[in-house]
């Protein structure tokens, strides 16, 4: 089943009671049982079924099968937002004094969680840059998970997923990869060694800006050592579903960090054109990367694709041919940036990527307002800096829009 087809059929049919082809929004707290020996079993997993929306519900779950199905993962977890899902997926295998080793380049706001983190005695190491040496010097015994974005927000930095994977599992580490940025259309990061895959599914999942959610999916196949992840031991039993196991039983139960039925419907609907929007997208912003260059108000451009691009051949061969939709140029000073922003017609200045309208914000003085400038020249920010979240407007209208906002 080729990835369109998959969208609309993968692990997917219609409503078995009336023919539905969206699965139906099952807005309940509860469900009702005829007996107290059937809902007895449910709770103690001796057959399926739904009790609390809380712990699981119909809506969810069938968003979660969608997604593992793409992804290539045996199943999934769907968690109310993208850090709920960051955190839940280190959590289910931390304790306090490990420790885990991150790109440089993530997202600020799985910075910040990791600062949070150190509150637990649980401390992360950060990268130099992206290369898989990088990761090895930083990994020690206490080290228990390599984190990495596939594409870095906003340094844009190309990990090599398939090298990262032999180099963790080299030292019984599993490797936890957000695909957020690229979503399973342009790379499934299990096929590539990757243990835990998550995302953001408010970004290019829902792909209109409408709902707030996260998931986690679990590849299945990492060899848990329960000396070292003493925590699983008590689920052994599950075999290859241990790591899901744990993490429905425990935290993602007790934490109540659940999805609701409205925004997994919301974002089953976004999924079923995922690939077109990310062809579209893609395309986008190759081509405002490529004339972003050529305007003398522009410092520089940084986009995967450019061929200039320090990741370009491993983005090309690792994302298929595809480079995300997210670009960031440099225009000089704070003052220039605030004025192409407050200048610009079709651009909406706000806090989000993956929509289907273009998106900016000044990352410095927002998303990274807290962070030192030490923090944020790591991570790629800086104060003349504007990320763009490329959408789906003709390009053309784009093009005259950010020409006139640069030079006017």
């Amino acid at each position: 089943m080729r990835f369109n087809t998959a969208l609309l059929h993968g692990n997917f049919t219609s409503d078995a009671k009336t023919g539905a082809t969206t699965t139906p929004i099952y807005q309940s707290s509860s469900f009702k049982h005829g007996t107290a020996e059937e809902l007895e079993n449910i709770f103690n997993g001796r057959e399926p079924g739904f009790v609390y929306s809380r712990i699981n519900n119909p809506s969810i779950e069938a968003f979660e099968k969608r997604i593992a199905y793409l992804e290539g993962g045996i199943g999934a977890v769907a968690c109310a937002s993208g850090m709920a899902a960051v955190t839940l997926s280190l959590l289910n295998i931390l304790k306090s004094g490990d420790g885990i080793v991150s790109g440089c380049g993530i997202f600020g706001g799985t910075h910040s969680l990791f600062k949070c983190f150190e509150d637990y005695n649980i401390t992360a190491a950060y990268t130099r840059d992206s290369r898989v040496a990088s990761f090895e010097e930083c990994v020690n015994e206490k080290t228990k998970a390599v984190f990495i974005e596939t594409i870095g927000n906003p340094k844009l930095d190309v990990p090599d997923i398939k090298a990262l994977g032999e180099m963790a599992h080299s030292h019984g580490i599993p490797l936890i990869v957000d695909n957020t940025v690229t979503t399973p259309y342009l790379v499934k990061p299990l096929s590539l060694g990757a243990d835990i895959v998550l995302h953001s599914t408010s970004k290019y999942i829902n792909g209109s800006g409408n709902s707030i959610g996260g998931i986690i999916v679990d590849g299945g196949k990492f060899k848990w050592d329960f000396n070292k992840y003493s925590s699983l031991n008590a689920y052994k039993q599950f075999g290859a579903f241990i790591y899901l196991a744990k993490l429905r039983k425990t935290l993602f139960k007790d934490f109540g960090a659940c999805l609701s039925p409205f925004n997994a419907y919301l974002s089953s609907l976004g999924l079923e054109t995922l690939a077109v929007r990310m062809d579209r997208l893609c395309s986008n912003a190759f081509k405002l990367a490529k004339s972003l260059q050529s305007i003398s108000e522009v410092v520089s451009v940084n986009y995967p694709g450019l061929a200039e691009n320090e990741y370009q051949a491993l983005a090309n061969e690792q994302f298929e041919g595809k480079f995300g939709a997210i670009l960031t140029i440099r225009v000089g000073s704070k003052e220039k940036a605030f004025k192409v922003i407050n200048s610009l017609k079709y651009a909406s200045n706000l806090a989000n990527i993956g929509d289907v309208r273009t998106l900016v914000i000044h990352p410095a003085s927002t998303i990274y307002a807290t962070n030192s400038m030490v923090e944020k020249e790591k991570m790629g920010v800086y104060e003349d800096l504007i990320r763009i979240s490329v959408g789906l407007e003709d390009i053309e209208d784009l093009l005259e829009d950010f020409m006139q906002a640069l030079i006017t």
